[in-house]
């Protein structure tokens, strides 16, 4: 198969495994006695339905494509990133607490919360990269485990540390934060903030990193086959814990989106964010591409904010979002099965 052919089948398989999600979800409506037209309808108003929705679905975009991002570039090691969750939540801490802690002007006190962050889920992604590289430790075994360890130690923190016993944190200082009256104000106050730009930044630099390094060449070669990298003189230990400290930060920094821009502050968690976890989806469907990243965070973060109207606009439960998105990632698993039937379908229109 040509490369010409792999780059048209990594486009296709996305789009089409798209479509087939959107068709069962309105199978799954007609079945259980909704309109899949007037659900749909609603959906779409509620992610773009006005300015405001907009805004919401600019803002539930942004942690996607950096969590997407972190996931992606540890899959070019060959390397699954379960713990992208784990390092949103240290990210998110790390940011919140330099923004309520520190006193400094903009210029220096935005910047230096997002490098918190991004050292935070470095060092979250450090653990597992080193424990695999030198022990060969599964890291997804440990980054299982770290996601707990985050969600725990955090709301400890947040607790005994952070506050008197309370369940969130007062607000980070202006000098840090995100948020942007002028952008509120043309979305009719939604909380979309300046994180977007950060995000789309990210992703031009793992794009660059990854196609125009000799650190992406050498992750990826190690992901392709460590025992032939070793051969060739690279030092795969070094580069597979590279891959998860760059994938941590990437993370951390998403959790920072949420602490500097939506909420400008953090609480005690019950359960887990889901927008590392979202990212596995969101990695998987961009085809681990930084600008496919991009593109499937967008879908994620509009049919996440387009489901909050479909009980209202159409009677159809919100969990339905969950299954449609659940579908999709199943037909991109099984993008053998789409491609094998492209590949029938170009060979008999070759005839």
């Amino acid at each position: 198969m040509t490369s010409s052919n792999n780059r048209l089948f990594g486009i296709l398989v996305p789009v089409i495994s798209v479509i087939l999600g959107l068709i069962a979800g309105a199978i799954i409506m007609l079945v259980s006695g909704h309109n899949p037209i007037t659900g749909y309808q609603a959906l779409w108003r509620g992610a773009f339905g006005d300015a405001y929705a907009i805004g919401e679905t600019i803002r539930r975009t942004t942690p996607y494509i950096l969590s997407g991002l972190a996931i992606a570039f540890a899959f070019r090691a060959n390397l699954f990133n379960i713990g992208a969750e784990g390092q949103v939540i240290v990210g998110w801490l790390a940011a919140v607490w330099v923004g309520m802690t520190v006193e400094a002007p903009m210029i220096i006190h935005l910047p230096l919360a997002l490098i918190a962050a991004m050292i935070a889920g470095a060092f979250w992604g450090f653990i597992p990269g080193i424990l695999k590289a030198k022990l060969g430790v599964h890291e997804v075994i440990v980054t299982i485990m770290l996601n707990y360890v985050a969600l725990y130690s955090t709301n400890a923190i947040i607790r005994d540390v952070l506050t008197d016993h309370k369940t969130t944190t007062d607000d980070i200082h202006s000098t840090a934060s995100l948020a942007s009256e002028w952008l509120q104000s043309i979305t009719y106050f939604s909380r979309v903030h300046y994180g977007i730009i950060i995000a789309l930044i990210a992703a031009v630099i793992v794009w660059f990193l990854i196609e125009r390094t000799s650190l992406g060449y050498e992750i990826k070669s190690v992901g392709y086959n460590q025992h032939a990298s070793k051969y060739a003189g690279m030092n795969v230990s070094k580069n597979i814990i590279l891959a998860m400290i760059i994938a941590g930060a990437l993370a951390g920094l998403g959790g920072a989106m949420e602490g500097l821009g939506t909420y400008g502050n953090i609480s005690v968690m019950s359960g887990n964010t889901n927008i590392g976890f979202d990212g596995i989806a969101v990695a998987l469907l961009g085809a681990n591409t930084p600008f496919g990243v991009v593109l499937a965070a967008f879908l994620f973060g509009a049919l996440k904010e387009g489901a909050g109207e479909m009980p209202t606009g159409a009677g159809v439960p919100t969990e339905l979002v969950d299954i449609i998105i659940a579908l999709i990632i199943f037909f991109v698993a099984s993008s053998y099965i789409i491609r094998w039937f492209l590949l029938r379908f170009s060979k008999g229109g070759n005839k």
